[in-house]
């Protein structure tokens, strides 16, 4: 069974820096793509970042320049560099994988922004 851990989030002030990790593990297949996603209070989860096998990434408009995806294939684990912190970047924040066979999300991790 599929299980993707994540970690790293919590309170930040306004400026600051966050850096969230997601662990798959139990995949029987290999893994292609790896994002990140997240939920603000009221509103639909929205797309963040993505990277591929090959290492090339995709940002949302509103985080780039800003955060920073990246992989480390060998152990199965997909990282988000959070900087330069808002307030509306307040939220809850999911990874996802997708492998040949199907997809899988993380449990998500809490990320608020506040003075």
């Amino acid at each position: 069974q599929v299980q993707l851990v994540e970690s790293g989030g919590g309170l930040v002030q306004p400026g600051g820096s966050l850096r969230l990790s997601c662990a798959a593990s139990g995949s029987r297949f290999s893994i292609y793509t790896m994002g990140w996603y997240r939920q603000a209070p009221g509103k639909q989860r929205e797309w963040i970042a993505t990277i591929t096998s090959g290492g090339t990434t995709y940002y949302t408009d509103s985080v780039k320049g800003r955060f920073t995806i990246s992989r480390d294939t060998a152990k199965n684990t997909v990282y988000l560099q959070m900087n330069s912190l808002k307030p509306e970047d307040t939220a809850v924040y999911y990874c996802k994988i997708w492998t040949m066979r199907d997809e899988y999300w993380g449990q998500g991790t809490q990320v608020t922004v506040s003075s």
